[in-house]
């Protein structure tokens, strides 16, 4: 968009989003976890389910595209950076169901779920403390760490088709969203608005143990106190990645500001000042010596996006 339609928009949204959450030439290094990207043209963040709807239909009828994005914690956005509109979700309130059930947006923090769980005295969430990001990404991507992922737990998730032209919120049940591993039926044509998760009943001191067990195994085991966008790649169906990627020798080999962790070579980090291109380079390096050596395909679990 030239300038003048760019303020043109923001004069459109600031209609229905308030001004201090509409951002012009926004970088999006300051929305990623990878802490890497160009600047989106506009960026808005989005706190209720209006704001959403009326955002799909202005980027329908100014026929600009529009990217939705949670926490930024799985994606690399290219250094080109974003055309049209880019929208962050944040809504963040909750409800109980019942006793054991819980309502949340879409745009709250898998940790503060936690938190929310814990003080309920409710087991079944510990898995998903330390992942980085919004329960609307965990659900969309089916998250999972040490043993659970979310298809264990999530009952029913409202959402948003956007290949339909009349807006309409769908409900789907857990045995409809075609969970699989890193899977779910949610694509890039689709807004998660709301999940309702099943808990059982637990101990908090058992719960906090089993948090902070993990929390540590994290720390200890991937490269948390570096930017990265997560697990990089997929793991295989009969192999483990990131042991082929080390097997190549592959750990601490860098790209301009991309490395392969030392700490686990299924990660790519961001030493300090790494562009999305060095990271994409170094994503097809380590595709072509896994395949040279062990004639594997890997796959990626980050979203690229971007020009």
């Amino acid at each position: 968009m030239d300038n003048s339609k760019i303020l043109e928009t923001q004069k459109m949204l600031s209609t229905f989003i308030p001004e201090e959450d509409i951002y012009i030439n926004e970088p999006m290094s300051k929305h990623t976890t990878f802490k890497i990207g160009g600047n989106a043209e506009i960026f808005v963040k989005l706190r209720n389910i209006e704001q959403i709807e009326k955002t799909i239909e202005l980027s329908r009828k100014i026929k600009k595209p529009l990217k939705i994005i949670g926490n930024g914690s799985n994606i690399l956005v290219k250094d080109e950076g974003i055309k049209g509109i880019v929208a962050k979700i944040c809504t963040n309130s909750y409800e109980w169901v019942d006793d054991e059930s819980i309502r949340v947006d879409a745009g709250l923090l898998n940790s503060k779920i936690a938190q929310i769980l814990l003080e309920k005295e409710l087991s079944g969430f510990e898995f998903a403390a330390g992942i980085p990001g919004t329960i609307g990404g965990a659900v969309k991507m089916n998250a999972g760490a040490y043993g659970g992922q979310m298809s264990d737990i999530v009952v029913s998730t409202r959402y948003l088709n956007l290949e339909n032209e009349q807006l309409k919120v769908e409900q789907v049940s857990n045995s409809e969203q075609d969970f699989s591993y890193r899977h779910s039926m949610f694509s890039n044509n689709t807004i998660i608005l709301d999940v309702i998760l099943k808990l059982r009943k637990g101990n908090k001191t058992e719960i906090q143990e089993q948090m902070n067990k993990y929390r540590k195994s994290r720390i200890e085991k991937q490269p948390i106190d570096k930017p990265s966008a997560g697990s990089t790649f997929k793991r295989g169906k009969d192999f483990i990645t990131a042991q082929l990627i080390d097997e190549c020798g592959l750990k601490g080999y860098s790209i301009g500001g991309a490395q392969i962790s030392e700490k686990h070579a299924g990660f790519i980090v961001n030493t300090g000042n790494a562009t999305a291109k060095d990271v994409i380079d170094l994503v097809e390096f380590v595709k072509k010596q896994v395949l040279e050596k062990f004639n594997k395909t890997i796959e990626l679990e980050i979203e690229i996006i971007g020009e």
